[in-house]
């Protein structure tokens, strides 16, 4: 069964609630039920085996579960002697025995279920007269890995959150990303250690703050494996929505990681792996989200932490705090002793360039680009997520760079490259394929410079490109004889006063002398004026499109006059036709 077909039967329950739930309130009852079939059908190829075992270490007085788990294979059991379809043998009593029947499985799936909260929804079909039919219609598909795979499973859940989310008015892209941007970024992450991770019985560890139903983590566990069947990816991660952490935890349990890795939370205020760091990380934050929420707990971080914690470089404005996962990536960075890390995280336009010298997003830039510790921004093609058609960015951070990219930074415009989807699905109209996602990939790995069609494509830039000096130039207070002003006491006696209202500032390059681009750019236009030091501040920016931008020579004027005329003419003859 297809990944459309499997979800448009899941969605075909949606009759059964027509009524009796708004529409608004499907998930509540189709995503658990989704996570419970399918753990049904895991478990029940050993399913007699388990019970035998249970009935024999119940009678020696042993705890059974270690015992139970080993005949699963998996990190859980379930102890109950029902499973989905015994519970249709007893129709009066479906509610009782669904009950007992989750009570059976192991703490960490009937936590999956308090956070779907479950049981409130079990109550409300039972009065509707409706968990039979609803159960025994999910009893009629086979979710078992055997029919339908984990990859599969996670898109099949993305495509009824997306669907959910659209009909409760919900932003669908705060729950996942298109999988093949994932790709693309496991791509990234993974194709300079190629030859590491090719190594029997390599162990990597990988974490995603913002894990939604854990797809980022998924896609780079079956890379790995892909390349290396003998590697280990342990992966942890955080999330704040309910209902995606409950099939995050859900998938993870599934594929035999430890679950205890996958924490509930917000990631901000109340980070779930303090003190730990990792290899790899992922993360797609939400975009031009506010964190006003947290706002009290952050800045009580960055003030009394500082460097210490995970805030230090700066704060960015309230109205947008995606730059706060990317300090808090960098602060879950492996020491570069130990071996480093490198981390790709999906950013809209806004971090690029929003503030001036001395903001807390500059600031933050700042951090990045003199700590060495951008390897890479790719551009990616606008509508290619499912809640904004906005440019998005994917950036590549590592604190280990290849001797090669030491003080340098590619930007690759990968905008152009996109085919179109057979059918949008909410704002998203384009993707990736396999193709592009190769072409990005061998960009990036090859570190080269590069054109297509004329373009850049590939740039490479020092890090000290993107700094500048912001001067405050200062202009004589002149009174109304026209002479200037000068100070009576203290620093200023003798000196002219500034007048604010011919107060200007300049962005000087880096890499270029402030006294020499004075002297050039300034003097000429104002020869009266000075710079005040103790206004100059350092900033940074990377004016990403501006790096990409292809003049275009106008016309010759010739060739537009001869057109023009044209025109006019045929206007002349037909007014003449008009007035015949």
């Amino acid at each position: 069964m297809s990944n459309t077909s499997l979800s448009s039967f899941i969605w075909a329950v949606a009759d059964l609630l027509r009524g009796d739930y708004k529409q608004s309130d499907y998930g509540k009852v189709i995503l658990p039920f989704t996570v419970l079939r399918r753990l049904d059908c895991v478990l029940a190829p050993t399913k007699d085996q388990v019970l035998a075992e249970l009935a024999a270490k119940q009678k020696l007085g042993v705890n059974p579960a270690p015992f139970l788990q080993r005949i699963t294979g998996l990190a859980f059991h379930n102890q109950s002697p029902l499973d989905l379809k015994k519970l249709l043998g007893d129709p009066g009593n479906v509610a009782q025995n669904l009950f007992s029947y989750i009570q059976g499985f192991s703490a960490e799936v009937r936590d999956i279920f308090e956070h779907f909260e479950f049981q409130p929804q079990i109550e409300r079909l039972s009065r509707a007269g409706l968990l039979y039919q609803v159960t025994e219609k999910f009893c009629q598909i086979d979710l078992h890995p055997g029919v339908v795979s984990n990859a599969d499973m996670g898109t099949v859940f993305e495509e009824l959150i997306r669907k959910f989310a659209e009909l409760s008015n919900e932003t669908a892209g705060e729950h996942f990303t298109p999988r093949e941007v994932i790709r693309l970024m496991v791509n990234l992450l993974f194709v300079e250690d190629d030859a590491v991770l090719a190594k029997p019985g390599v162990v990597r560890t990988l974490y995603d703050p913002t894990a939604g139903t854990g797809g980022m983590l998924s896609v780079a566990g079956e890379y790995l494996h892909e390349h290396n069947p003998q590697a280990s990816l342990a992966v942890y991660g955080q999330e704040l929505n309910p209902e995606s952490y409950a099939i995050c935890k859900a998938d993870m349990l599934i594929k035999g990681q430890d679950v205890a890795n996958i924490v509930f939370g917000n990631t901000l205020s109340d980070d779930g792996h303090p003190g730990r760091h990792f290899d790899y990380m992922l993360s797609n934050p939400p975009f031009g989200v506010e964190w006003k929420k947290v706002e009290k707990e952050v800045r009580r971080e960055h003030e009394a932490q500082g460097f210490a914690g995970r805030f230090g470089p700066g704060l960015p404005r309230v109205s947008d705090g995606s730059m706060l996962f990317l300090l808090h990536l960098i602060s879950k960075m492996r020491p570069a002793a130990e071996g480093g890390s490198r981390f790709g995280i999906v950013l809209n336009g806004s971090p690029l360039f929003t503030g001036g010298a001395g903001s807390g997003e500059s600031e933050i830039r700042r951090y990045v680009l003199e700590n060495d510790l951008l390897e890479a921004i790719v551009g990616l093609p606008t509508d290619m997520f499912y809640n904004t058609g906005i440019a998005t960015y994917v950036w590549i951070i590592s604190n280990r760079k290849p001797e090669a990219r030491r003080g340098k930074v590619q930007l690759i415009d990968a905008s152009g490259l996109w085919q179109k989807m057979r059918k949008s699905l909410g704002s998203k109209r384009k993707e990736l394929s396999d193709a592009h996602i190769e072409r990005i990939t061998r960009l990036f790995g090859d570190f080269v410079e590069a054109e297509e069609d004329g373009k850049p494509i590939s740039r490479i830039f020092d890090n000290q490109a993107f700094g500048y000096h912001s001067i405050t130039v200062e202009r004589p207070l002149r009174g109304d004889d026209g002479q200037i002003v000068l100070g009576q006491k203290g620093k200023q006696k003798g000196k002219p006063h500034p007048d604010p209202k011919l107060r200007d500032t300049e962005n000087v390059p880096l890499a270029e002398d402030v006294a020499d681009y004075f002297r050039r750019e300034v003097l000429p236009h104002a020869p009266d004026a000075w710079i005040d030091p103790d206004k100059t501040k350092v900033g940074y920016e990377i004016p990403f499109n501006r790096h990409f931008y292809v003049f275009k020579p106008p016309r010759p004027l010739a060739e537009i006059d001869a057109e023009l005329k044209q025109t006019t003419d045929w206007i002349l003859e037909m007014i003449k036709g008009l007035s015949a």
